[in-house]
């Protein structure tokens, strides 16, 4: 049986990857969108 404590650690670690992998997925969106830009600009309406 898990303690308390041990718990807390179990979700904080879940919590720390999530956070690692939505900057990871933010970080390839940003530099998608940036070569997107540079490829195919549009005018502004």
């Amino acid at each position: 049986m898990l303690k308390n404590d041990e718990l807390l650690q179990i979700n904080g670690g879940a919590l720390h990857w999530g956070v690692i992998a939505a900057s990871i997925a933010a970080a390839v969106s940003f530099v998608v969108g940036f070569f997107d830009g540079l490829v195919r600009p549009f005018s502004c309406r």
